[in-house]
């Protein structure tokens, strides 16, 4: 990968981002009960003070470093046989996001990681800087995780960047509050996570928030039958957040930040 494509690569997710933010002032989905000045506030302060030194870490340099220690040490599958490269591309991406909708749903069912977890659900509105809104502590499980997978795998080091800027631009994209035609919202869920799908694992409703846990592939909500078309009180109806905190202090950093001590 050229320094042109790690460029583009590193600046994906903010393009996205920005886009869809601006998408989202000319066709709203949704009129946001908080506004969008403290909600982003939180998100921003969890994302610069905490989770921007933690991402950074491992996505330019600890979870890269990793996969260049598998590959001189030949571990990992993709070490061990050999791929055309555009089969080995699909096989990464593939792979790599069934092991983010694995983390998803263990974040959901395990007590410990749920209480991190939960401050990205606190949000009572959902829009794009809802994507940036993970505490520190979920950060740290995902590292892990993804080192993890990235040995048993053995995904080079560019491919796994590749992986995490498309990751991040999917995430910008389907927690973004834009109104898409219905009959586009159809089409691109075949196959990608739309903001409609994602709106109803926001839901209030816990047995909602076991559903449509892709951040970025349909498939895998299809084939493990966690798929949910919409919510049951239909999509304009439809709650956000976590039902015992609906009150604006999820909005506020120091309130979010000490969200899962409580």
């Amino acid at each position: 990968m050229g320094d042109i494509g790690l460029k583009f690569v590193a600046l994906l997710p903010a393009i996205a981002l920005v886009l869809v933010a601006l998408f989202e002032t000319k066709r709203p989905r949704r009129t946001l009960r908080f506004g969008r000045f403290y909600r982003w506030l939180t998100s921003l302060v969890l994302f610069v003070s905490n989770r921007a030194v933690i991402w950074a870490l491992a996505w330019i340099v600890a979870v890269p470093a990793v996969a260049l220690w598998a590959g001189n040490h030949g571990l990992g599958l993709f070490n061990q046989i050999a791929l055309p490269f555009w089969l080995e591309i699909l096989a990464t991406f593939l792979l790599l996001d069934f092991a983010m909708w694995l983390q998803h749903l263990l974040t959901h069912k395990v007590p410990l990681l749920w209480r991190f977890h939960k401050v990205h659900h606190a949000d009572p509105d959902i829009d794009v800087s809802t994507a940036i809104r993970f505490h520190p502590g979920e950060i740290a499980f995902s590292v892990m995780w993804k080192a993890g997978w990235v040995v048993l795998l053995g995904v080079s080091a560019p491919l796994f960047l590749a992986f995490e800027a498309w990751l991040a631009a999917n995430a910008a994209f389907n927690h973004g509050n834009i109104d898409l035609p219905r009959k586009l919202d159809r089409l691109l869920r075949r196959l990608l996570v739309t903001p409609d799908m994602h709106l109803v694992h926001h839901s209030t409703v816990k047995a909602e928030q076991q559903s449509n846990y892709g951040f970025a592939l349909t498939l895998w909500d299809r084939i493990f039958r966690t798929y949910r078309v919409e919510s049951q009180y239909g999509r304009d109806a439809q709650s956000i957040g976590l039902a015992e905190l609906q009150s604006s202090e999820p909005t506020r950093p120091a309130f979010t930040l000490k969200l899962p001590m409580t």
